[in-house]
This record gives C-alpha cells, structure tokens and sequence, in this order.
C-alpha cells in the first residue's frame, strides 16, 4: 500500500513564498523531486502589483511543448492554480521564470510524495 507524505517545496525556505527571480532560463528553483518516489506537485502562484504577467514553468528543460508550461498570472488576483497534481520523479527539476520582470511574481505550493 502506498504512503502519502505532505512536504514542502525544496526551492524554498522553511515553506515560505518563492520570489521568481528568474526572468530566462534556467529559472528560478521551485522544486528537485525524489530520485525514485513519485511526487504530487502542486504550485500557486500571485502577484501583488497592478501589472499581470505571464509565468512560465519548465520541467526539467527549455523545450517547447514537452518541457514548458506558460500562464498568465492576473495581477492583485490573491492565489491562481498553475500546476494541480502533476506527478513527477527521477529527480526532475521544476524551474520558474518570468520574462517580462524579476521579483513580481511568487509561488508556493507543497508534494505529495508517494513511497
């Protein structure tokens, strides 16, 4: 039987935002998932200025479609969904950047991690 463990996201400190800092690739680190457990992610993201930007996230590569996911991020909106549930594992590194401004968008979310 499957084990479930509610984590926190590895690119960030003691569960608190992370600022996208990033505005190419490679991005801003969310998240390095287990080397053999499956992990559950799921990532929010806001931002509190006036100006709605568009966040891309990368899985692990800068290829487009199979390695990116793009989402516009509406501005003083409060927490919007970006990635529900997406199983990942093998030690995939899930990036976050935003081209057109650093430090205006942030993310946070938690792993299911299953053993």
């Amino acid at each position: 039987m499957a084990t479930f463990s509610k984590i926190r996201l590895s690119g960030g400190t003691d569960g608190k935002n992370i600022k996208v800092a990033a505005t190419a690739t490679p991005g801003t680190l969310v998240h390095t998932a287990h080397a053999t457990a499956l992990d559950e992610l799921w990532l929010n993201a806001c931002i509190p200025g006036a100006t709605a930007r568009e966040l891309t996230v990368e899985y692990g590569e800068a290829t487009n479609p199979d390695g990116l996911t793009r989402i516009t991020v509406p501005a003083v909106s409060g927490w919007i969904p970006v990635i529900e549930g997406h199983i990942i594992t093998n030690s995939l590194v899930v990036r976050v950047f935003c081209a057109a401004a650093a430090n205006e968008v942030i993310v946070n979310g938690y792993v299911n991690r299953i053993v």
